[in-house]
């Protein structure tokens, strides 16, 4: 394992002990945990999510989506939000793959919600984004300071939501409000329906639908994140978790000691380290290709690549 998985402190399989939250959790429940735990707490006052169209309807004034006809709203759209309590945390977990702007709430956070301690989660681009607007805060003034804790999702790719809805329907032949979950695992993408139907497509039917922004990303686990984490190297139901900063030590420190979560050495589960490094490194050999055939894009000059 090297460079491929960034910067950490400690590397653990984890669950939540909140059986509730594994009820709506997309595998660990670690996300909704951290936050639930960090608003108990006071670490912060709110934090940034991707929500849904069900969540609009409960907690309209939560999010920053401007459009008056409820019925407009598509189903599985992200809608940047911000919650403060463990019951609108509940209503937005689970990951929605497709693009989820929640950067475009950070500035609102602290202004038009009034929040000092603000909470974020989002992938890997998103995490360099959150780490930019506190380097360099053009535009973002005094922003930068209310980032008390940044969560951050492996990804490989990530899809605009045209394209979710042509592989859920034209692919899984499912409507998108029948569905109940999606996910990506053992080399498929999984469509679960409200029913109990489950389609599953072979993950080479996606390519094609992917954003071509994620073909010139490098980072697979989130390095920049506070703490990072997703489903691969961890069995079923469980999350693999990065611990990277000193404030995500502390507080991941923290919420064990309160019992938060439960954990196993990820030395000792399978498919392990391995598996996570495997795809980063594939992500990072695949995506390079993409950053050298920039360079004949008429610049003379390709985007930079961070491992060289």
């Amino acid at each position: 394992m090297g460079a491929e998985l960034g910067k950490y402190k400690s590397c653990i399989s984890a669950r939540s002990t909140d059986k509730e939250v594994l009820k709506y959790a997309q595998d660990g429940g670690i996300v909704t945990s951290l936050f639930g735990y960090a608003l108990d707490t006071g670490i912060i006052d709110g934090a940034i999510v991707a929500a849904n169209k069900e969540f609009y309807a409960k907690y309209p004034s939560k999010c920053i989506q401007d459009n008056s006809n409820f019925d407009m709203i598509e189903p599985w759209r992200p809608i940047p939000a911000v919650v403060n309590t463990k019951a609108e945390l509940l209503a937005a977990a689970g990951t929605k793959y497709n693009i989820s702007p929640n950067i475009a709430l950070l500035k609102e956070a602290t202004r038009s919600f009034g929040l000092d301690k603000v909470g974020i989660v989002g992938t890997p681009c998103q995490m360099q984004a959150v780490r930019k607007a506190q380097i360099y805060p053009v535009g973002m003034r005094n922003v930068g300071a209310s980032i008390a804790l940044a969560l951050g999702i492996f990804c490989m790719e990530n899809f605009p939501y045209q394209s979710i809805l042509q592989l859920v329907e034209d692919h899984a032949a499912m409507k998108l409000q029948s569905v109940r979950k999606m996910e990506i695992g053992k080399g498929k993408f999984w469509v679960y329906g409200k029913r109990g139907q489950v389609v599953q497509l072979p993950l080479k039917i996606t390519h094609k639908y992917e954003q071509p922004g994620c073909h010139v990303c490098m980072d697979y686990v989130a390095n920049l994140a506070d703490i990072s984490t997703g489903s691969v190297g961890s069995p079923d139901g469980w999350s693999t978790v990065f611990v990277r900063s000193k404030v995500g030590d502390s507080i991941w420190a923290k919420a064990m000691a309160a019992g938060v979560f439960e954990t196993q050495p990820i030395e000792k589960v399978k498919p392990g380290l391995e598996l996570v490094s495997k795809l980063a490194n594939e992500k990072i050999t695949k995506n390079r290709n993409t950053l050298e055939a920039r360079k004949t894009f008429g610049v003379g000059k390709g985007l930079r690549n961070p491992f060289i």
